[in-house]
């Protein structure tokens, strides 16, 4: 392919600016059509990355023959169908995460991949972040075994607000969306997911979900994993990933990564970039430039969702006792 490969992002919001921030890094690609909920910030966010098409529908860009892929940055509960309806048009798709939010809708987005050969990629972050590649690659060479890994997912959203601090249109999801990235990455770094439960504390009256959650998990490999989400605690925020291994201690913080002792770990050459939302373009990117799968394919984070599926369905169970 010499031609530049041509992209329609939906969900010009706070996580879909970061895409484009990151895909301005990339040689060969042309960002086309901005798809937004209102036509006013479509136009606005179309002009900033001088995009040449901008609208409130998807259909409006899926129908452009100026289009090769789809980056979907829209609220959760539309990502399976908008992923299916892209590949259905012809074009390669990267969703963000999460996939989806049941487990029919991850086995139907992975169907149609299947049928169409088209890229089907999901965005699974901690996948490219340089701090967890210098850990993956550590593994990979034999150097490190992961026996025991803890997380924290620590935000505070007592209201329905973004990360840029605006009203949203749909409610986020410790479960589907923020534990998605942990249970993915565990398996990435430690193997098949074995046993995995869940417990819940109280849902919020007006958001109905669960704030607090607490999640262990244990890979084919003997490894374990604590995970703590909540959307109640008032600082500090963000993940934060202590792998404990054989032959080391590493923290990650995002594209920050430290041993036991605190000590920064140098990730000079480890990655192309620092930038783990540009790194998971670029492999998109590559992939559909090279034809090969790429890294965080539906297919491959496919076992995550159903991971996903049956906590919620263990979670749904315990709401039950009385």
């Amino acid at each position: 392919m010499t031609q530049p490969l041509r992209i329609a992002l939906a969900g010009a919001g706070a996580f879909g600016e970061k895409h484009l921030d990151g895909l301005k890094n990339i040689d060969g690609v042309e960002i086309v059509s901005i798809i937004s909920r209102t036509a006013e910030q479509a136009a606005a966010v179309a002009e900033k990355y001088g995009a040449r098409h901008s609208s409130t529908e998807l259909a409006d860009a899926l129908a452009r023959d100026d289009v090769d892929a789809v980056i979907l940055c829209t609220p959760t509960q539309m990502h399976a169908e908008q992923a299916i309806a892209c590949m259905n048009a012809g074009k390669h798709v990267q969703v963000e995460i999460p996939l989806c939010d049941t487990w029919a809708d991850a086995e139907a987005v992975v169907a149609k991949a299947r049928e169409t050969g088209l890229t089907c990629m999901v965005g699974h972050t901690r996948r490219f972040n340089p701090s967890h590649q210098y850990v993956h690659n550590k593994i990979v060479a034999g150097e490190l075994n992961i026996q025991q890994m803890d997380v924290q997912t620590y935000f505070f959203r007592r209201k329905n607000m973004n990360a840029k601090g605006q009203p949203r249109s749909w409610t986020d999801h410790l479960l589907w969306h923020h534990a998605a990235h942990t249970i993915d990455l565990f398996a990435y770094q430690a193997g098949k997911i074995v046993s995995a439960h869940a417990m819940q504390g109280p849902k919020h009256t007006e958001l109905g979900i669960a704030m607090d959650m607490s999640i262990q998990l244990k890979s084919e490999s003997g490894a374990i994993c604590t995970l703590s989400l909540s959307f109640n605690n008032d600082g500090p925020l963000g993940t934060f990933f202590r792998y404990i291994g054989d032959t080391a201690t590493y923290i990650a913080r995002y594209d920050d990564l430290v041993n036991g002792k605190e000590e920064p770990i140098d990730l000079t050459g480890v990655t192309v970039s620092n930038n783990g939302i540009e790194l998971q373009d670029r492999e998109f990117v590559a992939a559909i430039r090279e034809g090969r799968e790429p890294n965080s394919s539906v297919s491959q984070v496919l076992d995550c969702y159903r991971v996903i599926g049956e906590l919620a369905t263990s979670l749904e169970a315990q709401d039950g006792w009385s």
